[in-house]
């Protein structure tokens, strides 16, 4: 059972993307991801060395035909922070919804 609990690191809308694009995925190429979310090399390489400072991602760079190739996994700590993340989320959502009573 996933423990609901915000993670400030996920929460912002670019790793948020990010992170639930890779929970999608085995692998992502960083060229997918890229064009996913509509960032330049710099701006989601700093956002793939953030997540993997803190060990939700993994990437791995290799060569492919002479040309230097990145790609990202999603880690299990990663994963469990994101479902954890999406549950206290889900709980937030909920509570709003739900009537208030005395009202």
């Amino acid at each position: 059972m996933t423990t609901a609990r915000f993670d400030e690191l996920i929460h912002p809308s670019t790793r948020l993307t990010l992170v639930a694009t890779l929970a999608a995925a085995d692998w992502a190429e960083f060229a997918f991801l890229k064009d996913r979310l509509g960032l330049s090399d710099s701006a989601l390489s700093k956002q793939l060395a953030t997540l993997e400072e803190a060990g939700y991602v993994l990437t791995e760079r290799r060569l492919d035909g002479g040309r230097r190739k990145v790609r990202a996994q999603l880690t299990s700590t990663g994963r469990d922070a994101f479902n954890g993340h999406i549950a206290a989320l889900q709980e937030i959502v909920a509570g709003v919804a739900s009537p208030v009573v005395g009202e």
